[in-house]
């Protein structure tokens, strides 16, 4: 529904066409993304029509962007662990079974 919005204002009854929804559904979907602020509708009559709210879809769009960098500096550094000690055995890891390890005896 979001993407068909992103292509201009519809009505209900437009965006439940190509979905296997009955219209109820459509008007509860259409009433939770007015509850979350991304879409604003106007009734006219037996009509209600409804639109994309841009604002509110940029700072979702700013909020995914920012999560996204944080995961992806994550796993970049992840990445740079597993790298590092990809050649270096566990001396814990016995028949895929972590064992405790005890401390070596120092000479």
């Amino acid at each position: 529904m979001v993407e068909r919005l992103s292509q201009g204002p519809a009505s209900v009854s437009e965006l439940g066409k190509p979905l296997a929804r009955s219209l109820a559904a459509v008007v509860q979907h259409v009433q939770v993304l007015e509850a979350s602020g991304l879409v604003q509708s106007q009734k006219v009559g037996r009509t209600r029509t409804c639109r994309i709210n841009t604002t509110a879809l940029r700072s979702a769009e700013t909020w995914i962007a920012e999560r996204r960098t944080l995961v992806e500096r994550r796993l970049d550094r992840l990445g740079g662990y597993l790298a590092r000690t990809a050649d270096t055995p566990d001396p814990g890891w016995v028949g895929g079974v972590t064992r405790a390890v005890q401390p070596a005896e120092e000479s």
